[in-house]
């Protein structure tokens, strides 16, 4: 064994990573197992995904008392030589296109930002540092941008741990850094991120590996528009729209396109991200996330959440003015937008404003009328005629025929019956406490609590309520593609979103108008199973006034 800390074996996360392609990394993980004491925490393979990064750390080390380290692990003889980082191994060299510690420093500062984002405290300090374990750094080594104290090299293996500790005491402020920070809100954060993009690389691998009608019909439907460079792709509920809108996103960046992927929706916005996270670094959109966070992604001042005319008038104008003062080069020459009923005419120009070519450059829009929930008037910039989606692809034959019911366009049912859809009565004011005892009675039945998705179209669930304001709702969306727990929603927000068994507690409409599309996209986001609790009488009576208004 290594070192003073032989005796004590760290938690390590996971137990027994995978090192097929990296011997480098192996031997650090070995070295800090044995070094560590069982107070620290060993992540390896860390994936972090944001509107401005998708990184994996190598390692990261959490240890109490002291703070946490980003470990960059490179193989092979590291040097540098004429400035240029080269690495050589197996009878090969070949030049790094970054630093090593310029690696370990990014992946620092986004792993800040990231927590920042989502804990009211940051376990600090927290320093970067280069493991070469297959390096004997120069007694001389002294390089500006690369200080050998963060350099740490073969002959450190055997004391690695002492001097990750040293770097963390020399970077502690005494001023700001609290010791005594408490690892599990740290720990939580990382493992729901890590669950999280899993469970979406899972989703993306069975749409690609299926082989089923979306996939056959959307890759017929990209070729056919390939020559189009605006187009409004229309389609109700269960037909595919997302899964369309990232494939052309895909394809535009593989044109050499510089592309953004934008929506609305705070829980959309996050899966888009995880989803581009599967993906080469080469086909990733240059922006991904949610339309208002380009302008602060560009300096735009953050505003409340409940200052509506921000959001509405005075941040799309200043993202708008944003795009004019910017040079060319760092504008888009493509846009692909999902949801894209949601957009008014202010938020469409502002839109355009981030095209370098506001006439001629690529602008995709997905839409879909019935889910047209919030009071905006907006039309997209297209002049063509919208493409027709009309196959609902995903929400069993049962639902599909519900659906039909409160849709003024009827789409051809693809998959097969499943479930009946559960009606059951109950006033507005109970609707809730009711559609709670319907939860418990699925989970008694099997269903897994990640499976299930309670949605309301009034107030929020006292649970949903409860998350977003200790935890916030960068947390709040994590948790919910993790999986871990029944997901507690509103229908507003989980447009574009999807669970196998939703529990829909009709507990009030705020706006009747709305109220036939508010149920008919709570009802589409259940792919297998439907509860439906609330005023069945007056349910009906919406379905009715639906079908007459088509």
């Amino acid at each position: 064994m290594f070192g003073r800390y032989a005796e004590h074996m760290p938690v390590c996360i996971p137990e027994d990573p995978d090192f097929a392609e990296s011997r480098a990394e192996k031997a650090v993980w070995d070295a800090l197992v044995e070094q560590l004491p069982d107070s620290a925490v060993l992540l390896h393979g860390q994936r972090l995904t944001d509107d401005r990064d998708d990184i994996e750390l190598d390692l990261l080390v959490l240890w109490p008392g002291l703070g946490a380290a980003v470990l960059e692990v490179k193989g092979g003889r590291v040097g540098i030589t004429d400035g240029r980082w080269h690495t050589d191994g197996g009878g090969r060299s070949s030049t790094l296109r970054r630093s090593p510690l310029e690696q370990a420093m990014v992946g620092k500062h986004t792993l800040y930002r990231y927590l920042q984002k989502r804990l009211s405290v940051v376990l600090t300090p927290l320093v970067d540092s280069a493991v070469l374990p297959y390096t004997i750094l120069p007694d001389d080594w002294d390089v500006p941008d690369a200080p050998r104290e963060k350099l740490l090299d073969g002959e450190d293996l055997p004391r690695l741990a002492d001097r990750i500790a040293g770097l963390l005491r020399r970077a502690h402020d005494p001023d700001r850094d609290d010791p005594f920070v408490p690892l599990e809100p740290t720990l939580r954060i990382l493992r729901r991120t890590h669950q999280a993009l899993e469970n979406v690389r899972l989703w993306a691998r069975q749409i690609e590996d299926s082989g089923n009608a979306m996939t056959v019909e959307q890759e017929k439907l990209l070729r056919i528009l390939r020559h189009q460079q605006r187009a409004q792709i229309s389609g109700g509920a269960g037909t595919g729209k997302t899964h369309l809108a990232l494939m052309k996103a895909r394809a535009l960046v593989r044109e050499g396109r510089k592309v953004a992927l934008m929506c609305y929706s705070r829980g959309l916005g996050r899966y888009l991200q995880l989803a581009v996270a599967q993906w080469p670094e080469e086909e990733r959109p240059a922006y991904t996330g949610l339309f208002h966070d380009l302008a602060f992604a560009w300096g735009a001042e953050p505003g409340a959440d409940d200052d509506s005319d921000f959001w509405e008038e005075r941040l799309p104008r200043e993202l708008k003015s944003l795009a004019d003062d910017r040079p060319r080069r760092e504008l888009f020459d493509a846009i692909v937008i999902d949801e894209a009923q949601d957009f008014s005419s202010l938020w469409w120009e502002a839109v355009q404003s981030v095209l370098r070519n506001q006439v001629k450059d690529t602008l995709y829009a997905f839409t879909d009328e019935q889910q047209r929930l919030f009071p905006r008037d907006g039309t997209a910039p297209i002049t063509m005629s919208p493409f027709q989606l009309d196959e609902n692809l995903r929400n069993s034959a049962q639902i599909a025929e519900v659906l039909g019911h409160l849709s003024t366009d009827q789409a051809i049912v693809r998959n097969d019956p499943a479930f009946d859809v559960e009606w059951i009565e109950s006033p507005a004011d109970d609707a809730v406490a009711t559609a709670d005892e319907v939860v418990e009675r699925l989970m008694d039945e099997g269903w897994n609590p990640g499976d299930i998705a309670l949605l309301t179209t009034g107030r929020r669930h006292p649970v949903h309520k409860e998350h977003v304001d200790e935890y916030g709702w960068d947390d709040y969306w994590e948790q919910c593609f993790a999986e871990e727990d029944v997901f507690y929603g509103h229908v507003l927000g989980f447009k574009g979103l999807e669970r196998p068994a939703v529990v829909l507690s009709v507990n009030g409409i705020r706006d009747a108008a709305r109220a036939p599309k508010m149920l008919y996209t709570g009802m589409s986001r259940a792919t297998t199973r439907l509860v439906v609790v609330g005023d069945l009488e007056r349910i009906r009576d919406l379905g009715r006034d639906a079908r007459a208004e088509g």
